[in-house]
């Protein structure tokens, strides 16, 4: 099918991505990561989605847990919290080292995606994995009870507290990371992940020239909902359409993407909500979503083929 880019957070995202490489190969993807839940810790410059991205195509992931690497240890979070220091975002011993490498090159000028490129590379992932940005692009997570980082509400707070919106610290004055913008022209097709329409995909079209690249395809883009009967299958993607868009249908779902989408692939639990999208002009296309293990996650993708190849050259 030629080259295809994925916009994706995390860890849904991730596994969508590896599913995709099984299909079509490591050479015909380019994945676009979000940055904008990267924070520091320690002194250390963490980026939570990018690593769950290279973590999960090295196949070092820890699947149970669902982030971070396998067999970790963590002496480290241990010693900081009995010498009383903050210790709720949790970093593994391996994870630690990753971040160490990444700081001392980012305070040596170093631009995040040549270290991205570096990390991936001496991980043996053949994916090109590209931040949305070099800039620094924070997400803030509007509430009742204030603002907060998006790692301070989703993982301090436990993201319990309700949102009432959201914004993207610098996305005004981001460029495109470099590749990014060609990445997306070039492509036969670029899909949106299974990932968190507001916290994972949002951050990346905040930058406005991406948005824009995207907008203007004349080639298909499909996004994957990242609900299951309406439900989310982790996290409070639903709970943040209920409060912000008014609902957890398709239609609902697609309308986070105004004048992007060709088709969304929707999960079969979802699928009396399919002829509502005929109002948003975004093709249903019907199938198994829950990514349950590598075999489902392959069919997933070829589904994602089918919706693309369903599609109608734009105009």
């Amino acid at each position: 099918m030629g080259e295809i880019v994925v916009l994706s957070g995390g860890v849904g995202g991730a596994r969508f991505v590896r599913g995709l490489v099984d299909l079509v190969g490591p050479g015909e993807v380019t994945v676009i990561g979000n940055v904008g839940d990267d924070a520091e810790f320690f002194g250390l410059h963490v980026s939570p989605d990018l690593d769950s991205l290279v973590y999960a195509l090295a196949d070092v992931h820890d699947e149970q847990r669902g982030w971070g690497r396998r067999r970790e240890t963590w002496n480290a979070i241990e010693t900081a919290r009995a010498l009383g220091d903050e210790t709720w975002f949790q970093l593994g011993d391996r994870d630690l080292g990753l971040h160490l490498v990444r700081t001392k090159a980012l305070r040596a000028g170093d631009r995040l995606s040549e270290v991205t490129a570096r990390i991936a590379s001496a991980l043996d992932v053949e994916v090109r994995v590209l931040p949305a940005t070099d800039d620094r692009l924070r997400t803030i997570v509007e509430t009742p009870a204030g603002s907060f980082s998006l790692q301070e509400w989703f993982v301090g707070r436990q993201h319990k507290d309700e949102v009432d919106g959201l914004r993207f610290e610098g996305a005004a004055f981001a460029k495109p990371a470099p590749g990014v913008l060609e990445a997306i022209e070039d492509a036969s097709l670029v899909v949106i992940a299974p990932s968190n329409p507001y916290i994972s995909v949002w951050p990346i079209l905040a930058v406005q020239t991406i948005r824009v690249a995207v907008q203007r395809k004349r080639t298909p883009v499909v996004a994957v909902s990242p609900l299951v009967g309406g439900k989310a299958v982790k996290g409070p993607a639903d709970a943040m359409l209920q409060r912000l868009a008014g609902g957890t249908s398709p239609a609902h779902v697609a309308r986070c993407y105004p004048g992007l989408l060709d088709a969304l692939v929707i999960d079969e639990a979802d699928a009396a909500g399919a002829p509502a999208l005929e109002e948003v002009q975004v093709r249903p296309h019907v199938t198994r979503t829950l990514m349950k293990d590598r075999r489902a996650t392959r069919l997933l993708a070829e589904a994602v083929l089918e919706a693309a190849r369903g599609g109608v050259m734009r105009q």
